[in-house]
């Protein structure tokens, strides 16, 4: 079994195959004395398939400024696990508390890599893109709801958030009315039996989603991402003139490339 140096081991579990929980994880869940949970029936499993015999305390929003220092003291001198319900702690659930505790009290912070919703959506959504934006569970209140959706469409290319599947339909409707009908991936049950990934137009997916069951992780491309750019087809336009290049080939390849008419597209050119 690998040596763990005392400290607070934010550990990432499996989002629903059990299959996916790593070696290290499992040897860090073995090795600690303390694992802190949100839902300490689901993380019981956890451990126990993990042949750890840590003390398991529920942390949740409601206990985890209480419990901070007692789970700091004993990380101080020993190995303390921080896990989520499933997938990478801190991600939308209270453990980030604990985690700032810690550095505030100069106890050593470590982290057990391991699955992630949010990574896992990301990577199958097929959506390119470096600039994500990550919501978490959106606010119940519908102009809350929308103006969070809007802020994030002016501020990332793309945008991920979690949503109940009871809420999943209408959210997907307020996507389209809101955000003139952004292509969309559905990710439901990710890594499970009934796993399911849909990419298309919010206004296609809301009738499908309207009713359904699991865990669901929504991944948006932004409007402001394939929104037609006049600058920047303007400039690839005045660089083809430079090189010579022919205006009504120019202006095609520009209509194709930047997604605007081909007339636009030929007005642009310089001179």
């Amino acid at each position: 079994m690998p040596d763990f140096a005392p400290g607070l081991y934010v550990v990432g579990t499996p989002i629903g195959n059990l299959g996916d929980l790593s070696p290290r994880a499992r040897a860090c869940l073995a090795a600690a004395t303390i694992v802190a949970a949100e839902d300490t029936r689901t993380s019981g499993k956890l451990l126990k398939m993990a042949g750890s015999r840590a003390h398991l305390v529920s942390l949740t929003e409601h206990n985890v400024s209480r419990r901070s220092n007692d789970l700091l003291e004993a990380a101080k001198g020993g190995v303390v696990a921080l896990v989520s319900d499933a997938g990478t702690p801190v991600v939308a659930d209270p453990g980030a508390r604990l985690v700032e505790a810690a550095h505030a009290a100069g106890v050593a912070v470590f982290t057990v890599p391991g699955p992630s919703a949010l990574a896992a959506a990301i990577s199958v959504a097929g959506f390119e893109g470096s600039d994500v934006s990550f919501l978490g569970f959106l606010p119940r209140p519908k102009q809350e709801r929308i103006a969070r959706l809007k802020a994030a469409a002016t501020s990332a290319t793309v945008f991920v958030f979690f949503e109940s599947p009871t809420r999943l339909g209408a959210t997907l409707t307020e996507l389209a009315e809101t955000l003139s009908d952004p292509e969309v991936a559905v990710c439901r049950e990710l890594t499970k039996v009934h796993e399911e990934v849909v990419r298309g137009r919010a206004s296609e997916l809301a009738p499908r989603f309207a009713s359904t069951r699991g865990e669901c992780t929504v991944v948006v491309r932004s409007p402001a991402a394939t929104a037609p750019s006049a600058t920047e087809a303007a400039a690839y336009l005045a660089e083809m003139a430079r090189a010579g290049a022919r205006r009504s080939a120019a202006a095609t390849e520009a209509a194709r490339r930047f997604n605007i008419p081909k007339s636009d597209a030929y007005d642009l050119w310089p001179g």
